[in-house]
């Protein structure tokens, strides 16, 4: 099971390559919504991805209020 930086790291990673952006723009503490430009319906496919990826299923209520990458890592880690 990854740790919480790698989970991070991971997710980063993802995020840079779905909205192909350079990974090095991306850090733990955006707000990804500004840093990527993206509305609520492309944040929800990346959502859809995280999951898929980490074989985790995450609640809305779990992502309400959720903008940054580092609590998004966090809410996902605690489902692994």
């Amino acid at each position: 099971m990854p740790n919480l930086q790698e989970t991070t790291e991971q997710i980063l990673t993802l995020a840079a390559q779905h909205f192909k952006v350079p990974r090095e723009r991306l850090s733990p503490d955006d707000d990804f919504f500004k840093k990527l430009g993206i509305n609520s319906l492309q944040t929800l496919d990346l959502l859809t991805r995280l999951e898929n990826h980490f074989h985790v299923e995450l609640p809305d209520y779990e992502l309400q209020g959720v903008s940054d990458f580092r609590t998004l890592a966090e809410r996902i880690q605690a489902r692994l």
